[in-house]
């Protein structure tokens, strides 16, 4: 086989990325402004890659849902899963860009604009290291399927269809990678330089819609408790400390590895939190933020409703509240906890959307060491780190019948650009789309088959 390691790369990879952030694919407005613009994405798709449309097969599994397959030398071994969305969070009209959030500029070495880093930036860099593995003549081990979903954001079920599709196929992938962790700078205060975040394993979702009702009538004579009052008075015990704190597995993994990175006090320190999960649970819940994230379920409410005057008593208020449900528990057992803590029976509970907490994927497997090989390739100060997702992806609809499944973007994003996800001036630089590319290229290029 041919060294494919510094093979042609095809410039224009910022222009590209830019094209598909022009596109506003909203999933939350898909009511209002229909299927166009994530219509037009897949027709750039095929614009951008003529190589990827014309050699790899192409299913539309859902109206938001595309699946692509690149057959491999060995068909029948258990094909490679690369998974992206390619739909975006909506902008607040009233925060302020430095450029417009759908303008797609490059600018300073970066291309701005909502999607930038999640998602379109991670799946563009899978088609240009596809694209470019094409135009040099190779083709993998194994079958390489490419899975684009356009609701992610939303929660929607065009991940689920073509998990479902391959289920129906007997089709168990050898790995799965997704969105998920990053390669971050200075990961813990005593762990300094760069380390890529695997997610080995997500937590949960659950939303929630508390409901109260009362009477409503004048507000210049309200009763004790009005429909207002009941429902803040629910969401106020919502406390952080609403769950009880643990550490996963992945954790504790996490902890080992930083552990080799670092020598003296550091290093004992680490191990021993490693040997003591009870111990990481209690300090990483008191540290707050994303440590606490890691180890208990979060509880934020997010929305608030009720009234249609200022001098009326609304008759039923309600708030939304999202909860990340932790490794080890259950939406079952987290649905329970609730109603316990809330302590009201007057408040009803209804629950919008819910996923369990995916399985663990193993650390110390092939896969795992294709991932971190691969890493070296295009991140070659990064260490590889096993950890868990706070935020729900499209791969825990494969995780429950692909045991190898993780979720990764081989970009290296700052605190502020991970601080920008779904907020204010999203951008990722030029340099990591050159690196996610070869990440994605190495990782294609040492596949095996089993034979």
């Amino acid at each position: 086989m041919p060294d494919l390691s510094n093979i042609e790369v095809r410039p224009g990879a910022a222009e590209r990325l830019s094209r598909m952030i022009q596109l506003p694919t909203v999933s939350a407005e898909l009511d209002a402004r229909g299927l166009s613009d994530f219509d037009a994405f897949i027709e750039l798709i095929a614009e951008l890659y003529p190589l990827v449309t014309a050699t790899l097969d192409h299913e539309k599994l859902h109206d938001l849902g595309h699946l692509y397959r690149w057959r491999g030398t060995t068909p029948s071994d258990a094909p490679v899963v690369l998974m992206a969305h390619y739909d975006v969070v909506p902008v607040d009209e009233s925060d302020a860009w430095t450029y417009p959030p759908f303008s797609g500029t490059i600018a300073d070495g970066n291309v701005y604009g909502r999607g930038a880093l999640d998602d379109k930036g991670p799946l563009l860099v899978i088609l240009e290291a596809v694209e470019n593995l094409l135009a040099a003549g190779f083709t993998p081990a194994r079958d390489v399927y490419l899975s684009f979903g356009g609701n992610e954001e939303s929660f929607g079920s065009a991940a689920v269809a073509i998990a479902a599709e391959l289920q129906r196929r007997k089709i168990v992938p050898w790995l799965v990678i997704d969105e998920g962790g990053a390669v971050v700078i200075d990961p813990l205060p005593m762990v300094r330089g760069q380390a890529a975040m695997i997610g080995v394993g997500e937590k949960g979702l659950m939303t929630v819609r508390l409901v109260a009702r009362g009477d409503g009538g004048h507000a210049s004579f309200p009763p004790p408790l009005t429909a207002v009052g009941r429902v803040s008075r629910a969401v106020d015990r919502l406390t952080p400390s609403t769950f009880p704190a643990r550490a996963p597995r992945a954790v504790s993994r996490m902890l080992s590895t930083f552990a080799n990175r670092v020598s003296g006090p550091a290093a004992f320190g680490l191990k021993a939190l490693a040997a003591l999960p009870p111990v990481t649970a209690m300090l990483f819940a008191k540290l707050g933020g994303e440590p606490a994230a890691m180890v208990r379920t979060t509880v934020a409410p997010t929305m608030l409703a009720g009234g249609t005057a200022d001098n009326v008593l609304p008759s039923q208020a309600s708030a939304t509240v999202n909860l990340r449900i932790a490794l080890g528990e259950t939406v079952p057992s987290t649905l329970k906890r609730l109603r316990k803590r809330i302590n009201d029976p007057q408040i009803s509970i209804e629950v919008v959307a819910s996923s369990d907490p995916s399985p663990e994927s193993s650390a110390d497997n092939e896969q795992f060491a294709a991932i971190a090989a691969a890493l070296a390739a295009s991140h070659p100060d990064a260490i590889a780190v096993p950890y868990v997702v706070f935020a729900a992806t499209d791969s825990r609809h494969f995780h429950t019948f692909s045991p190898a499944t993780y979720r990764f973007a081989p970009l290296l994003m700052s605190t502020a650009q991970r601080a920008a996800i779904h907020g204010v001036d999203e951008w990722v630089a030029l340099s990591e789309l050159e690196r996610g590319e070869k990440f994605h290229r190495a990782l294609l290029t040492a596949l095996t088959s089993s034979r």
